[in-house]
């Protein structure tokens, strides 16, 4: 029987791109996948590990027929990709992506798809690791978790239902908003608290006492920094490209740093309690959703 997408097109083998694959290769849902990157090593141990079946070397000859071309790089990385995809896209194939930021990836693809640009349904699957690379794909990743689309006004509803299908054979759970809501909401819950992680780590590490303190580091510590572990190019493009609404976070955060601060300074036991009892009952209820 035909598999739903006869070939597919990785940009980016490693967590993302990856496990794409092996869990659309598991729901026997893909018939050829083929990967393009920056390193062979990679692409030739995404091979090995029974992510691609082949190694792309001609992006003309390969998207033309592809069913679905996945672009899972960096943001930073997917203006030069559309540039040299645009021209050889066949009239079915469908652009996706893994972007952790929406609108500039938007923006590029309208900049270099030209009128194929209702043929890029943006994607954003809220799954990750700290690790990276082919060897880090796992076959469950996106297993109950969410995947936003973020569908253009060009989109058909035929292909934004193709793009969701693929994802939901992955495992996900699908849902949708616009680019700019994507953005602004992901500014606070995710690309805030890496930003927050990787600072205090480095706060820390410009220390003289640096290894005292992280000898000393334990539960809390690691839980909080665990997402310090990840790529620093990634989160170096994700921080640029969304920019403007994570400059509001920031703000925020330090407002609310600051009451903290004047609490401690006013010795105010109160307000400490109060700020610190809301925050529990918001953690509390939501891991139990």
């Amino acid at each position: 029987m035909q598999p739903a997408f006869p070939k597919i097109v990785i940009f980016g083998v490693g967590l993302i791109g990856g496990s794409f694959s092996l869990a659309l290769r598991k729901a026997g849902a893909v018939g050829e996948v083929v990967g393009f990157g920056r390193s062979m090593a990679t692409l030739e141990q995404a091979r090995q590990l029974g992510i691609l079946d082949r190694i792309g070397h001609d992006v003309a000859k390969e998207v033309c027929d592809a069913d679905i071309v996945l672009l899972a790089t960096p943001v930073a990385q997917m203006t030069d990709i559309f540039t040299r995809i645009a021209p050889h896209l066949g009239a079915h194939t469908l652009v996706t992506d893994g972007g952790s930021t929406k609108s500039d990836v938007v923006a590029a693809a309208r900049a270099h798809l030209g009128n194929k640009i209702s043929q890029f349904i943006p994607a954003h699957p809220i799954a990750g690791a700290e690790k990276s690379g082919a060897a880090a794909a796992m076959v469950d990743l996106y297993q109950g978790k969410k995947v936003v689309l973020t569908p253009l006004p060009e989109n058909s509803k035929d292909s934004v239902a193709r793009v969701r299908k693929a994802w939901e054979l992955c495992g996900a759970v699908v849902s949708e908003l616009t680019a700019a809501q994507h953005d602004t909401v992901f500014a606070a819950v995710s690309h805030l608290p890496h930003l927050l992680s990787f600072a205090l780590v480095h706060d820390l590490a410009q220390r003289d006492n640096r290894d005292q303190l992280l000898s000393f580091a334990a539960s809390g510590f690691r839980d909080f920094t665990r997402i310090a572990a990840s790529s620093p190019e990634m989160w170096r493009d994700i921080s640029l490209a969304n920019r403007e609404a994570l400059l509001v976070e920031v703000k925020r955060y330090a407002d609310e740093l600051f009451v903290v601060y004047q609490a401690l300074q006013n010795n105010d036991a109160a307000k400490l309690e109060e700020i610190f009892s809301l925050a529990r009952e918001v953690r509390s209820a939501w891991t139990q959703q």
